[in-house]
């Protein structure tokens, strides 16, 4: 196949006939690589040097043919122009790869030229290589040529270099722990992407105790690592905003504020600046707060308390919520356009429960930080180990708290071992003990909830199949269908049973007390 150069006259190195090295004359010097075509771009005004450069090749090279095109551009560093001729080029060019091999000489033509060169070919509106040369070294005299290909699939190691580089932006976002789930680990996949290309409003969502807040500080971390932000990350805790104070604590403070004299706050905004503000629990915020604080996040800008005169702060957001919001939204507790600005990018943390397969991997990761805490070594007996894994990944085990409940039970272990060594007796107790304080923490709320279904109907239920109900519903409630429900509420029972039709079995305890499926999980029925 034949080889056909396309490149611009060097309107200034291939000038002159003293110079050591003309790049273009010395592209046909190379015996390695004959170039039988040479399309050589130039403007009106170099009609004599492209022409002198022609008959210097003819010397050189009588095998290549010269062809003389030309391209008048009124400003070769305007990228439009440029970019725009080169594109009508290589539309009309009537490219044969069956027949030839094309190539694009980058060396001559301003670096816009270059630059417009390098998007034609990575697109393949001009389907060519690029060749690179250069002048011969003190100790080398041989013109240096170089070839670069961009098949960037034929770069396997460039490409698993980069594979390796996300994954760990991912790993950093995991905090190292190997998780299984499929769909916690495509929502980090995805988080990742967001965080490393874009600098709008993240909104984290998911029950207390599903790692909102270790999330913020992994994504500010991962933000930072790509220079995404500059400044520090700032932790507002909106639940505790509240009172006369909170809009100081927000915006600052000037020292004369209320005519009097007093402490001058720069507010936690004004701290964001360049970097990242953490609204956490930003469904907490009054009304007011809201409307502030919305002003800030678009604008930039804000008034400090007793202040006239404007204060500016750029700052990312990303903000965790455990509540609904649009269901907050439409009981009127939290602002639609708020919710509008901060929703750009949300994600829905999944819960421990629907995470069981992961269960092994955070429980290593816990033991590892306890370990460090505490100073010691600590691991399980093998049936202590049998035993938590059991009570973790059970269906019925529902992790009110998610990894709050269950980072405070293996630190419990873990402080609790004798000579390092966590025994099965230990882990019945503190699995007991736990279990104890979430029945005691939802049975206050038992006749609330079963109210909320039967209405007047409650009162004829016995006080023990009360407690019984409000835990179906509750299960009910969480579980994605009866099937799943029925799991999770006969998953000891179940065993022993030689049919295992658990939907069947809820579906007539249900009707029990006239309810079905459809009146637990769909909100006003």
């Amino acid at each position: 196949m034949k080889n056909v150069v396309i490149g611009f006259l060097g309107t200034q190195l291939d000038m002159g006939k003293k110079r050591r090295w003309k790049p273009t004359p010395s592209l046909t010097s190379h015996d390695h690589f004959p170039v039988h075509r040479l399309e050589l771009l130039h403007d009106r005004k170099f009609n004599r040097l492209a022409h002198q450069v022609k008959h210097e090749i003819a010397e050189i090279s009588p095998e290549t043919e010269v062809l003389l095109q030309q391209m008048d551009l009124d400003d070769p560093w305007d990228f439009q122009e440029v970019y725009g001729k080169l594109y009508d080029f290589a539309r009309a060019y009537g490219f044969d790869e069956d027949r030839e091999q094309y190539h694009v000489h980058l060396t001559t033509g301003t670096h816009v030229a270059q630059i417009c060169w390098f998007l034609l070919t990575e697109s393949r509106h001009v389907p060519a290589r690029l060749i690179q040369t250069g002048p011969p070294g003190p100790e080398d005299p041989t013109p240096k040529f170089d070839v670069i290909d961009l098949d960037l699939s034929r770069y396997n190691a460039l490409q698993q270099r980069f594979d390796q580089l996300s994954r760990e932006y991912s790993d950093q976002l995991k905090g190292g722990i190997e998780t299984r789930n499929a769909q916690y680990n495509t929502l980090i996949d995805r988080i990742e992407l967001v965080a490393s290309n874009s600098d709008e409003p993240i909104l984290l969502l998911g029950e207390t105790g599903t790692g909102k807040t270790e999330l913020a500080q992994r994504i500010y971390n991962l933000k930072l690592d790509r220079r995404r932000v500059k400044g520090r990350l700032v932790h507002v805790n909106c639940a505790t905003l509240n009172g006369p104070d909170a809009l100081a604590t927000l915006f600052g403070q000037r020292r004369s504020y209320l005519g009097q004299a007093g402490t001058e706050r720069g507010g936690l905004l004004r701290e964001a600046d360049g970097g990242v503000l953490f609204l956490d629990e930003v469904d907490e915020l009054d009304w007011s707060e809201q409307s502030i604080l919305l002003s800030a996040i678009e604008t930039g800008r804000f008034y400090p308390l007793g202040s006239d005169h404007e204060v500016s702060s750029r700052f990312q957001v990303i903000a965790g919520a455990s509540h609904d919001l649009r269901a907050l939204t439409a009981e009127g507790r939290f602002r639609p356009d708020l919710l509008a600005r901060l929703s750009m990018w949300n994600f829905r943390l999944p819960a421990l429960r629907d995470r069981r397969e992961d269960i092994e991997a955070n429980l290593h990761y816990e033991l590892a930080r306890s370990e460090r805490s505490l100073g010691i070594q600590v691991g399980f007996n093998i049936d202590a180990r049998e035993k938590f894994i059991q009570f973790a990944t059970n269906p019925s085990t529902h992790w009110p708290g998610n990894f709050r409940d269950f980072s405070g039970l293996v630190k419990r272990l873990c402080t609790l071992a004798p000579r390092g060594r966590i025994t099965r007796t230990m882990v019945e107790d503190e699995t007991a003990a736990l279990q104890q304080d979430w029945a005691s923490s939802t049975s206050g709320s038992d006749e609330t909830l079963v109210r909320g279904i039967l209405g007047s109907a409650t009162r004829d239920i016995d006080p023990f199949d009360l407690v019984q109900l409000a835990n179906v519903i509750r299960t009910c409630q969480r579980a994605p269908n009866l099937s799943a429900a029925g799991r999770a509420l006969f998953s000891v029972s179940r065993e022993k049973r030689s049919t295992q039709n658990d939907a069947d079995r809820l579906r007539k305890y249900l009707q029990k007390f006239d309810l079905d499926w459809h009146k637990l999980t769909v909100p006003g029925q």
